[in-house]
């Protein structure tokens, strides 16, 4: 029972390796132009990944204006070094990691300071609240999204990187130079403020 249970997860292992390479494969030919300095192919990856990407970026800039700048940017640095791609993640990851950098390099520029948050809002340990913040993130994904954009800069960076472009904590502490600890409890405040924010909202009835 033992040795059939372990042939089924291998089999299922190898099943979702398959559909993982199949997927970071599926426009292999473009990627291939793109490094052959083909402008057609490196149009046609810039019109596949745009609107995924300035998405990103405007999460974290929160400028319109800025996120278009660092999209564009990150193309012109990705598709100059091409090269460096080695397929061992989705080439739709490996971009976005650099438009996350860029954008957190646009942050940097204007001096943004990722904060104490302790400083902005009392944490307290209450299974309530967390419970409430599930049932709010279940509800109204604009109205959190909305929320989300309100946030100090600190607060939206990490929110962003780790709930919606699903970065880990280990990765974001690489990509803001701080420890996982301090990823793991700023998110727990971020997600604090967000709520403090919806209630917020709620009782005014904005």
């Amino acid at each position: 029972m033992g040795a059939a249970l372990y042939i089924e997860e291998t089999d299922l292992e190898l099943k979702m390796e398959n559909v993982e390479t199949s997927f970071r494969n599926i426009h292999q030919d473009l990627i291939d132009g793109c490094r052959a300095g083909d402008q057609k192919a490196q149009f046609q990856v810039y019109k596949l990944y745009y609107k995924a990407m300035f998405n990103t970026s405007l999460r974290i800039v929160n400028d319109m204006m800025e996120a278009e700048d660092v999209m564009q940017e990150a193309f012109l640095s990705a598709f100059e070094k091409i090269s460096t791609y080695s397929g061992s993640v989705s080439f739709g990851a490996w971009l976005k990691r650099i438009v996350v950098n860029r954008s957190l390099d646009a942050l940097a520029k204007k001096k943004a300071i990722f904060e104490d948050i302790d400083t902005h809002v009392e944490i307290y340990d209450d299974s309530g609240e967390e419970i409430a913040y599930k049932n709010e993130m279940e509800a109204r994904v604009e109205e959190i999204k909305s929320a989300i954009e309100r946030l100090p800069e600190g607060y939206r960076v990490i929110l962003s990187l780790y709930l919606i472009e699903g970065y880990d904590h280990d990765e974001i502490a690489d990509m803001l130079n701080i420890s996982s600890s301090t990823s793991r409890s700023q998110l727990s405040r971020a997600k604090q403020k967000l709520v403090n924010e919806l209630k917020e909202k709620k009782t005014f009835g904005l």
